[in-house]
Order: C-alpha cells, then structure tokens, then sequence
C-alpha cells in the first residue's frame, strides 16, 4: 500500500515523496482514513510509530479541500487545534505540518512558553490554519484575548497520557470549554489509564479506536545490553564506552536534571562534545542543543524524560540510560528513539547494585531477559551494598504517592482490551513555576 491509496491530494503526496517515505506504518493506515472520514478517534500508539504523519497528513487535505467553503470576509480562523506536552514535541509537529503542507496554501504556527510572547501575538494577527501548541502558553493568549477559538474544526490531542502526567487536565479542560461543539477529536495516546479513558468518554462522540504496537512491544532491530558497573564508576565507563567505539550521536538518560548537568559536564572534561536538556533549562538552550544534535555536531545530548518528549531523529543510533527508569513502561518510551523504521540501533543500560529491582521490573514488563556484559576494567565491586535512589525507586521500595502531581492508579494489564493499557505516571513532574500549576514545558 502506498500513501496515494488513501485518496490524499497530489501536493501532499508529493511532499510526503520528497522526505522519502513510500509505505505507511500501521498507525499510519489506518489512522489516515479514519480522520479523513470526519468522525472522532481514539489512537493507542507510542512515539516513534508515524503517528504525527497519522493525523498531520489527513488534517492536512481536509483542510485544502476546495470544497469546503471559508468566511467570505476578514481573516480566515484557526480551523485546527494541536496540544502537546512539550516545547520540543510542539516544534517536532508543527515541523511535520509545515513539511507535508509545504505545496499547501496553508499557514501553521508553534506557541510555546519560555519565549517572549510578542512575537507570537504579531503572528496571530496575519493567516493561521494550524496552530500546534503547549496549553499553558495557549491559555496566556486566551487571557490576553489575542486569538479565537470559537471557529476550530478539529481538535488533536497528542500525547494525552503525558499532558495528565504533567498536570495539564485543568488547563485543557479550560480549553475545551472555549472550543465549539461541533467538531472532529483526535486523542492519541501511548497509555490508557483511567483518567484517559474518562477524559475519552467526555470528550470523545462515538470515536473509531485504533491500537498499535502493544506498549511493551521494542524493535526487532534494537540491540539490548546491560553493563553492570559500580555507581560511582559509570561516568568514566560512558566516556570510556564512546570513546572505544566511537559514537558520534548518543542520547543519554539521567534521572534528574542535576544530574543531567553534572553528567554534561563531566563529559566535555573528558573531550565528549555534550549538552543537556531539561526542564530548568531556557527554550533557546534547549533548541540549539537539540538542532545541533540532530546535525551531528553534538555527540551527546543528555535529557530527562520529559524533555526527551518530542526527540525525534531519523536513524539515531545510540541510547543510553546512565540511569534505569523508575517506571518499567518508561525504558520503552526512552530506546524507542533508535530502532525506528527498521533502522539498527543500540540500547546501552549502565546498572549498578542500586537498580538492580528496577531492571527485574523492566525484563517482566517487556516479557525477556537483557543481556549482560561486564567491561573489562569496569568489573562492579561485589561487596558493595544496595543504598535508596535518590529522587526515585530503589530497592524495590514502592512510589512515592506525591512523585507526580498526576500519578494515577493503574488497571491490571489485558492483553485483548483496547482501552485497558496500564498507566505509567511520569519520572519528572516539571516544577511549578507560576501559579495554575504549569510546568516548564508549557
């Protein structure tokens, strides 16, 4: 099957075929027609599976279809709504629409916080089709009165599961409240916890469900390895690892953004050209970090997880979680950033005696063992003894009930349910930095 099959426009098409791609994915086929029959959906998929093709795509000939009529005067409305998460998953999307749309005469826009709002507000006063946003900076133009969405036609909310973990139910409820009744809703998301499937059923008419890739599912061609090593002792084993084997882009996971720092650090001591990214950090920072990665001009990006969200690079080779996740699930979101498309990819876990629980829970929830590899020179020390990780899970010691402000309780897994994923609170709840209970990432 090719993406003509679908009926899309030749402009679009043609773009699709200039960024190289000819087969649609799963969430791909049968997304796309989904949304161009106009009714609702509910999509189970996870990062890195097409799925911002899945809706971009048919939200796009909509849109053009000189079929449909506009306003005989004044400026055209906002006809389509994004909500997102993040900054970097915001600017992933709107780069999407701008890319596929490129043949299109239609005009998106990003808004995002932690950059000066002028400039967004002289945007919104020429053509916006599109608008892909974070809903905390959305509700600041609401309050300022500087746009409508008293005309929007359809709704996308991308990530759902992520926007609750972080604490932005409130917020999009107040968006919802603001948008007109009549229209199509699109909700994807990579679980379905019961406040997703709650926030499905209010928002949701009669909605076609759509799931790929069970949650637990990890790429074929993603290599798997564990190098045990003593806590203390895994900065030196990262740098000695990229160095002996020369990786030229590696993504690091850390589980705090003070380690995210510390770690950064540490590696361009070490001549390891390397940045962070994370919540704390400015959204200038954090673009030019991210844009020189994906050039390759930086060697290494060490993210939390939040901030990883919206990491999208084609064919990254290397993954590395200095740091196992708290949440099993999460080891999924984190290696599914290489592997993509049926590209190779290396999954590297440095685990010290601390992680050793975290690491039984991730091989039961992705059903095999990973396998080990002790460095040469690197061997970990057995006397040393377990010690609580610090801003997280360690020992097997349970969740902190006040980890995430969103932290919901989980449904026992079905294998057959298609609304019945278990929920996975996020590792790093952005810290509130004005009233509203907003993140940085908004």
């Amino acid at each position: 099957m090719s993406f003509s099959h679908f009926g899309l426009s030749e402009e679009i098409i043609r773009a699709v075929t200039e960024r190289g791609y000819t087969t649609p994915t799963p969430i791909q086929s049968q997304a796309i027609p989904a949304v161009l029959a106009g009714g609702d959906l509910l999509a189970g998929a996870q990062t890195g599976t097409g799925k911002t093709a899945g809706f971009t795509l048919p939200i796009l000939h909509r849109l053009s279809d000189k079929h449909t009529k506009g306003p005989s005067h004044g400026r055209p409305p906002i006809r389509t709504l994004i909500l997102v998460p993040t900054r970097e998953l915001a600017a992933q999307v709107e780069e999407s629409v701008r890319d596929y749309g490129k043949y299109l005469k239609l005009r998106s826009m990003m808004m995002i916080g932690g950059v000066n709002i002028n400039p967004q507000i002289s945007r919104l006063k020429s053509r916006v089709d599109i608008l892909v946003s974070t809903p905390g900076r959305l509700l600041d133009h609401v309050q300022q009165k500087t746009l409508s969405l008293s005309q929007i036609e359809i709704l996308v909310l991308d990530e759902a599961d992520r926007m609750l973990d972080m604490g932005f139910i409130r917020d999009i409820k107040k968006i919802l409240a603001l948008l007109p009744k009549k229209r199509q809703n699109l909700l994807f998301s990579a679980t379905f916890s019961d406040d997703i499937q709650l926030l499905a059923d209010n928002l949701l008419n009669n909605p076609q469900l759509i799931q790929v890739a069970r949650r637990n599912a990890i790429a074929d061609k993603v290599t798997h390895v564990v190098h045990p090593v003593d806590r203390h002792r895994k900065r030196d084993l990262l740098a000695h690892l990229i160095k002996q084997h020369g990786w030229s882009q590696v993504l690091v996971f850390t589980r705090t953004k003070h380690g995210a720092n510390k770690l950064a650090e540490f590696l361009i001591a070490n001549d390891i050209s390397s940045l962070a990214i994370h919540g704390n950090k400015s959204q200038s920072a954090r673009t030019r970090a991210l844009a020189e990665f994906k050039t390759g001009s930086l060697q290494v990006l060490v993210a939390t997880d939040i901030a990883a969200r919206g990491i999208d690079i084609n064919e990254l080779p290397h993954v590395v979680n200095f740091e196992l996740p708290n949440v099993a699930e999460d080891y999924v979101h984190r290696i599914g950033r290489t592997g993509r498309a049926g590209a190779e990819g290396d999954a590297v876990s440095l685990v010290c005696v601390d992680e050793h629980q975290l690491l039984t829970a991730i091989e039961r929830f992705v059903k095999r063992a990973l396998p080990r590899q002790t460095v040469a020179g690197f061997e970990p020390d057995p006397s040393i003894k377990a010690e609580p990780i610090k801003n997280g899970r360690g020992g097997g010691a349970k969740p902190a009930r006040n980890q995430s402000r969103n932290r919901t309780k989980s449904k026992t897994p079905a294998t057959k349910s298609t609304t019945n994923f278990r929920h996975s609170a996020a590792n790093h709840a952005p810290t509130p930095h004005r009233s509203g209970g907003r993140g940085p990432n908004s």
